[in-house]
Parts: C-alpha cells; structure tokens; sequence
C-alpha cells in the first residue's frame, strides 16, 4: 500500500493533470488515457478518500476500574 505521501503526490500530479485539460498522461512507466473530465473526478476522489482513511486513526480506549464500598 502506498504510504500518504505518495497519495498526496499522486493527487497533486491529477489535480494538475484536471486544471490542464489534457486526458492522456504518459510516463516511464505507463500511460493512462482518461474518457473524460468526470472520469479524472472519480480518481481525485478515490485518492482523497485513500488519503483520509490512512490518515484517520483508531480511537483508544480506556477502561477505569473504580472500586467503591461506599464508605465516605
């Protein structure tokens, strides 16, 4: 799984990608070729969502044993 940091890497990269118009993106790797504008939405989307559950944490619990005879 990618780390946050390359989450939001990537996300930059598309957001970039959406303010130029341009729908094929190539690299050393591979290259991508995006239907439309709502299609490159739904990937921002997907990345942000990505983002937020690796950022979010567990909450902690914590449990309080109380012992109390009653006696004031």
């Amino acid at each position: 799984m990618a780390t946050v940091e390359e989450l939001t890497d990537r996300l930059e990269k598309l957001r970039k990608i959406r303010a130029s118009g341009v729908l094929v993106v190539e690299s050393d790797v591979d290259r991508i070729t995006y239907r439309n504008d709502a299609e490159i939405a739904t990937a921002i989307a997907d990345l942000e969502r990505q983002i937020s559950a690796a950022g979010a944490r567990r909450p902690i619990f914590r449990t309080v044993i109380i012992n109390d005879k009653g006696f004031h």
